[in-house]
């Protein structure tokens, strides 16, 4: 009777990670532009949350840190929520995302062979944050391409209309040509807000194409890098499934997550900080940011039936 209860527990359970394993992208999620989803309640309590912070609230106030949310635990309700969300800022490694994009871009139109060898870099380009083959990547795809994927109708992830956004225009190396972008004259730049665009469009599996999307998943899940976002959330979250890319140079820290976990904690989260204790702020940023979403999820809910609101 015992090996019995177990095999079925072990069915149960294999299930379940099958089930989980096809859960993303999502595509039961509204299909709209993010500006769509701005909740002013989501993101006074980001505000709130942050403020109590006083490093944080200096550096947001001094637009020296950019934060942005997309709650998606309800795919009918989807939030968005950003602090100097347009405010363009240097990223690091981050925008190897946008590498990775074009280059799927790339293969499903046929203008780069998706080899062993590509499939590989790209893996070490977003989990290792590998530099070297980044900057291989760049070289077989060139600024033009991925400049061209990132400014398209399709994407707009960077547009100047709405503060720049994801850009590329370095190699990942001392020597070799620069694109900076421009507005700003960045190397390697990012806006929270186009970030959370990248991921939303990601989730729902409007990058390319859902069987790319899928792809690019599955190279961004389980980061080999444990730290900011990372090292919070698994402990906090062990069971969660993690999707990242993040940076660091100098006093410029970036990270960027999908978090698909139980219990409502499914969310999109960005932040850039230019301070040189940047890393350890990203990491506490978990904490304010789960709270702020707890409390707009119950304002909203409270609003829905009419009990009035809740104090912070």
């Amino acid at each position: 009777m015992r090996k019995l209860s177990l095999a079925l527990i072990l069915l149960v359970v294999a299930i379940t990670s099958k089930i989980n394993a096809q859960e993303l992208p999502f595509k039961e999620c509204v299909d709209a532009p993010l500006e769509d989803f701005n909740s002013s309640v989501l993101t006074s309590q980001l505000y709130n949350q942050i403020s109590k912070d006083p490093t944080m609230k200096r550096l947001v106030d001094q637009k020296r840190m950019a934060v942005g949310i997309v709650s998606l635990d309800d795919p009918n309700a989807i939030q968005y929520a950003g602090l100097n969300g347009e405010e363009m800022m240097y990223a690091a490694s981050l925008p190897k995302i946008a590498i990775l994009l074009s280059a799927m871009d790339a293969i499903e139109k046929g203008e780069l062979k998706e080899t062993a060898e590509i499939k590989k870099d790209m893996w070490l380009m977003i989990s290792k944050s590998n530099n070297q083959a980044s900057t291989r990547m760049i070289d077989r795809l060139g600024y033009d391409k991925i400049s061209s994927v990132l400014t398209s109708d399709r994407y707009k992830l960077y547009d100047q209309n709405k503060g720049g956004g994801l850009w590329v225009g370095k190699r990942y190396a001392a020597a070799g040509e620069r694109r900076p972008d421009p507005m700003k004259g960045l190397s390697h730049a990012a806006t929270a807000e186009q970030v959370c665009r990248f991921y939303y469009k990601l989730v729902t599996g409007k990058l390319v194409s859902p069987e790319r999307s899928k792809a690019m998943l599955d190279i961004m899940e389980n980061p080999s890098l444990h730290h900011k976002f990372v090292n919070t959330l698994e402990r906090i979250a062990p069971n969660a499934r993690l999707f990242r890319k993040s940076g660091s140079w100098k006093q410029y820290h970036s990270d960027s997550i999908l978090v698909w976990g139980d219990n409502g904690r499914r969310y999109i989260l960005v932040a850039l900080v230019e301070d040189p204790n940047g890393e350890q702020i990203i990491r506490n940023l978990v904490f304010p940011v789960e709270k702020a979403i707890q409390k707009s999820r119950t304002l909203l809910a409270s609003a829905t039936k009419g009990a009035g609101n809740v104090g912070d």
